[in-house]
């Protein structure tokens, strides 16, 4: 099983907790993750990421910001902005994804979005798009003259779609084992890591990618994420 944190942990809104949506698979292995960056259409007033959180407290609900859908990282993620920096913005939800929400924020029928670096970058190197802030602890190798959220003015406001490997519950630990080193041995290889990185993707460090590390940062992940999902009665639709 492959996935990320916003599909399992929103999806898991059909179990008791997020915890159970995982209770029949063993973790083997993190993988990559794709930092979100917070962008915006050009002629935004705001050219700092300060300044559009100034702008949007002093123009509550006036702005909006395009998402996947109900549930999606880009809905979840615009919460959790929100929640941190006290501003408020209309979401707008497309069925399509990410491709038309960066095609309308481009052509400046939405104000902004926080979506991952694949689908923004392209946009963000053609001057197309304003970026404010890669929403990690660490600049994107791929583009770093964007200043992360700790550097722009909104400390700790980590967005990162992140992927990891599971088997089904009861797999022998040594199968578990080759698996979790297979994967680590593949995450080291500079051809991959090279592509990866073109693709706007972080590879956590090698003491991050264990079976045991997974484990430990999907809990710390769903204790993050449940209490905001339920807090803004987010379903997915």
């Amino acid at each position: 099983m492959i996935g990320n944190w916003a599909s399992h942990v929103v999806n898991s809104a059909i179990f008791k907790t997020p915890f159970d949506y995982v209770a029949d698979f063993e973790p083997v292995a993190r993988l990559s993750g794709n930092p979100y960056i917070i962008v915006g259409k050009n002629d935004l007033p705001a050219k700092t990421l300060p300044e559009l959180i100034a702008w949007l407290k002093a123009n509550p609900d006036k702005a909006t910001e395009g998402t996947g859908g109900a549930g999606s990282g880009q809905h979840i993620g615009g919460v959790y902005f929100q929640k941190v920096t006290g501003t408020s913005f209309t979401f707008v939800p497309y069925k399509a994804g990410s491709s038309d929400v960066m095609r309308d924020v481009v052509a400046g029928h939405i104000d902004l979005s926080i979506d991952q670096a694949i689908s923004a970058l392209p946009y963000i190197r053609q001057g197309q798009l304003r970026a404010f802030a890669v929403a990690d602890s660490k600049r994107l190798a791929s583009a770093p003259d964007i200043p992360t959220v700790d550097e722009a003015g909104a400390p700790g406001v980590y967005v990162i779609s992140w992927f990891g490997t599971w088997m089904p519950k009861g797999t022998p630990k040594d199968v578990i084992a080759k698996f979790s080193a297979a994967a680590q041995e593949a995450l080291a290889d500079p051809a991959v890591r090279d592509k990866l990185a073109g693709l706007g993707q972080d590879i956590p460090p090698p003491a991050m990618q264990t079976s045991e590390a997974l484990g430990a940062f999907y809990k710390a992940e769903i204790e993050k994420w449940w209490p905001i999902i339920k807090g803004a009665n987010i379903k997915v639709e």
